[in-house]
């Protein structure tokens, strides 16, 4: 490392006085930034009781009345009845308003509405005397409403007093109608030199002392670049689910028969010869057992289809960060080698900058307040809303206990002619389900034998499927009689013994005999499943025929087994529906929001100087106005034509008729009016909050979010006050069609006085701007082209030629502005027809008389920067450092 240079201080001596005023700094018009701005200064006019003007507003007041049919004859009678009692014969509201108010009554045809024109000619006073007693009729109607009774007649009651309050107030403020004034301004900031800022370090040194100073500077550039890719796969695939359900059931019997018969007998006999005795004895044992198992498995197989949709994103982020720094360090040693103390002084440099404000033109404003700017957008965010709603968990609204057979309608309702519930819930849920199943078929079992006539047990045995059980056995026997004389007896084993069956000379005939249990009377085995036998009794008879018809039903445990199938398909179709739907609207969810945000700003501030356009539009032409009217669709449509995609006008598919083309060019001519008189550019907007629309929508409006700002804003205005600007020239028509409906219209002379007052502010002077006076014209208005004339100046209605000081900078064909503004009133503007020479310029014509022998007169050429109304002066910081020894305290901050 270098050893540090030492570099000598001269000895301290008293403060240095501060060094000379240096040349004044280049002016760097090239790197000048500008803001533009304008101010909204208001006018106000006063205009004669009973004169025409207000069209807009009386017109939009109207609309805000909301006539019903009838409610013009009432209040026609009301203020005739009024007038009678106070001896009048004027009612107050002429024949004619009558009439004209009658044509806005609901229903109204749009094309028999009265013009705007015949609408400003109407008396405002009149329109507040009929406003003021419909509020009145109103507010009597609302008050004989009973609101606990009639709700919704209660509201419609309240909002028509809330509608004619808002148009009354609309009415008086016809008298002032909304005009004012924007100046037009422009900010101009240029560098105009570098200046010592304040003090950000010192370093003192005694007499002798000697220490080290490090002065390192560095400097980074840094340069990042990303590359982002995204691939994006959306994709719709369709799975199918195979549902598998197994029954396996297993049925064992065991059935177990013993008989056991002894026969003994003892006879013992004699006569008095002979006796004797015999014994004899007979044992017979039988046992049979049967066992049986049986084993049943019921398989099915479902297979339902399910949609889903994925999307996948494949996103690389590729950046390159390059860095490149540079640094520098230096190390002094300073040395005090004089007999006072020193101080060394670092000081920050400081930019200066010339601040001008430019006001380059003004214009005329008309104000109008439109409810919901952002109505057309918000629609998206109420979809989004209401797709939201949607989602949640799954929730089936079938009840295990509507899985019945009950007849019902379409609807839902009992009907005895109509489908069974079961069939009805399948059909809403698209879906086939298992049948009810059908009634089982009865059983039977017989036997043909031959009983020889004594003891005979005849078993009779049979199986019940499962799902089902015995409801009841139907008997039918022929039983004959064998050749005893002995009476003949038959009975079933176990059941109700019949008082026929017993002690029969005869043969024995049953017919379907119903066959019931003992002392219980429930049919006999009644609720039996699975295998049995039924054992018969016979005695004394011979040949026999026996047979059983066992009918049978389901059992609950089947019956609840079908209605579990039925409610787990329905169960299972509404679910896989479900998560389909699910995936659809989280799929149209993601495509709106990605709609929404995925827009540049650029976009966002034209969508919204669009819709402010079509609020403006509706304001000022009123609701007959359409964009696109009925009719004319329905001929875009039989037409065939894409009207999805906006292709209408594409190709000879399209033919209207002459009536259609007129309903379509309806409002041509006044839209085009509207386009060229008002300055869109220089449209201003003032947006008022959520809380300016109806109070429904609050919460939903308070809720929207967005990620820029100024649509969050917008989307979120209950209403907003727009300032029309009028384009410079158009002040006389904008007023007469405000005011009076039609661009020729007659209008007071106030209302003209104002366009014309405006549009000559713009071409000479503008308001609170100093008068163009030699003494402080070349200061205030540096742009401009200044000189001034010794000679009287006489009006003339042919170009003049004057003569100046100089015509220097002085361009042909831009105007001139002649003399001071004051109470004289002699200031004019005049455009510059020729330049003679250098002491001479030639204007087309002067319209009053100047004296240039009494006081100079000025004549200012303004520059194309405008007006300058203002100046100052600012500093930012720079990352310069200045350095000073012993610095004078008193001249430094």
């Amino acid at each position: 490392m270098p050893t540090p240079a030492s570099a000598p201080i001269p000895a301290a001596g008293p403060p240095n006085p501060p060094p000379p005023s240096p040349p004044t700094a280049p002016v760097l018009d090239n790197s000048a930034r500008e803001i533009l701005k304008g101010t909204l200064v208001p006018v106000q006019v006063t205009v004669a009781a009973g004169e025409p003007g207000g069209g807009i507003a009386k017109s939009g007041a109207i609309r805000q009345l909301a006539l019903n049919p009838g409610e013009t004859a009432e209040v026609r009678d009301r203020l005739r009845d009024a007038a009678a009692r106070a001896g009048s014969d004027a009612a107050g509201v002429s024949e004619a308003t009558f009439e004209l108010l009658q044509a806005f009554e609901e229903p109204a045809v749009p094309a028999l509405r009265p013009s705007l024109a015949a609408i400003s000619r109407v008396p405002a006073g009149e329109l507040t005397a009929f406003a003021e007693t419909l509020l009145g009729r109103r507010a009597e109607r609302l008050k004989a409403t009973d609101a606990a009774r009639e709700p919704e007649a209660s509201g419609r009651a309240a909002q028509a007093v809330n509608t004619a309050a808002v148009a009354l107030r609309g009415l008086l403020a016809v008298t002032a109608p909304p005009v004012g004034m924007l100046n037009l301004e422009r900010i101009e900031m240029v560098p105009v030199g570098i200046q010592r800022g304040e003090l950000v370090a010192t370093i003192p040194l005694a007499p002798g002392e000697e220490t080290a100073v490090t002065h390192t500077e560095w400097s980074v550039t840094s340069r990042e670049f990303t590359t982002i890719v995204t691939d994006s796969l959306e994709e719709v695939s369709e799975t199918g689910v195979t549902d598998n359900t197994d029954l396996a059931q297993s049925t064992s019997s065991q059935s177990q028969h013993s008989n056991q018969f002894n026969i003994t007998g003892t006879v013992q006999g004699g006569i008095p010869i002979i006796s004797g005795s015999s014994t004899t004895g007979f044992t017979a044992q039988g046992s049979e057992s049967a066992s049986a198992s049986e084993s049943v498995k019921h398989a099915r197989t479902t297979t339902q289809k399910a949609a889903s949709r994925s999307r996948r994103e494949h996103k690389v982020t590729i950046s390159t960060k390059t860095e490149t720094g540079a640094s520098e360090t230096s190390t002094r040693m300073l040395r005090n080698p004089g007999k006072d103390p020193i101080r060394v002084d670092y000081f920050s440099l400081m930019r200066k900058w010339r601040v001008r404000l430019y006001r380059y033109g003004l214009r005329l404003t008309y104000d109008i307040t439109v409810p919901e700017p952002g109505a057309a957008m918000r629609r998206a965010y109420a979809e989004l809303e209401r797709l939201r709603a949607q989602q949640g968990p799954f929730e089936f609204d079938v009840k295990y206990s509507d899985i019945t057979t009950d007849k019902v309608d379409q609807n839902g309702r009992p009907d005895p002619g109509g489908v069974p519930k079961y069939r009805w819930l399948a059909d809403r849920h698209g879906v086939a389900v298992r049948p009810y199943p059908e009634e089982p078929t009865p059983l039977t079992v017989s036997a043909h034998v031959s009983t020889g006539g004594g003891w005979y047990f005849l078993d009779l045995e049979f199986e019940v499927p499962g799902g089902t059980r015995v409801r009841e056995m139907r008997l039918d026997a022929q039983i004959g009689k064998d050749d005893s004389d002995d009476r003949m007896n038959f009975d079933v084993i176990g059941a109700h013994a019949e008082p026929g069956w017993g002690g029969l000379s005869g043969p024995l005939i049953i017919r379907d005999h119903k066959i019931m249990s003992v002392g219980s009377g429930v049919p006999y085995m009644a609720g039996f499943t699975g295998r049995h036998k039924v054992t018969f009794f016979f005695h004394h008879s011979e040949q026999v025929f026996a047979g059983l018809t066992v009918l049978r039903e389901l059992t609950p445990e089947a019956v609840e087994q079908w209605r579990t199938d039925v409610w787990n398909t329905l169960y299972t179709a509404a679910q896989t529906r479900y998560f389909a739907q699910q995936q659809e609207i989280a799929a149209r969810i993601a495509a709106i929001e990605e709609r929404l945000e995925s827009v540049d700003t650029l976009t966002l501030r034209r969508e919204e100087n669009d819709e402010l356009m079509k609020c403006v539009l509706r304001f000022v032409l009123g609701p007959d106005f359409d964009f696109m009217p009925d009719d004319v669709l329905a001929a875009f449509t039989a037409a065939g034509v894409d009207l999805q995609h906006g292709i209408g006008f594409d190709g000879p598919g399209l033919d209207l008729s002459p009536q259609q083309w007129s309903v379509l060019r309806r409002h041509e001519d006044v839209i085009r009016f509207l386009n060229q008189a008002i300055e869109w550019e220089n449209v201003v907007t003032f947006l008022y909050s959520y809380f300016w629309d109806v109070p429904p929508s609050w919460d939903f409006v308070r809720r929207l979010r967005h990620p820029d700002p100024s649509r969050q804003a917008f989307l979120r205005a209950g209403s907003a006050r727009i300032v029309l600007t009028v384009r410079k020239g158009w002040e006389e028509r904008w007023m007469r069609f405000a005011e009076g409906g039609a661009v020729d219209a007659q209008i007071p002379a106030p209302y003209l006085s104002i366009a014309k007052e405006i549009a000559a502010y713009d071409d000479r002077n503008y308001p609170g701007i100093p008068p163009a006076n030699p003494g402080r014209a070349a200061v205030r208005l540096q742009d401009a082209v200044f000189t001034t004339c010794s000679a009287d100046i006489a009006p003339s209605p042919n170009p003049v030629t004057i003569k100046v000081e100089s015509s220097d900078g002085f361009v042909v064909g831009l105007p001139v502005v002649i003399d001071v503004e004051d109470d004289r009133r002699l200031q004019e503007a005049q455009t510059v027809t020729a330049i003679p020479d250098a002491t001479r310029i030639t204007v087309a014509r002067i319209t009053v008389a100047h004296r240039g022998t009494q006081s100079p007169v000025p004549i200012l050429q303004p520059g194309e920067k405008g007006a300058l109304i203002a100046e100052w002066g600012d500093y930012t910081p720079s990352s310069g450092t200045d350095i000073a020894m012993t610095s004078n305290l008193t001249t430094i901050s």
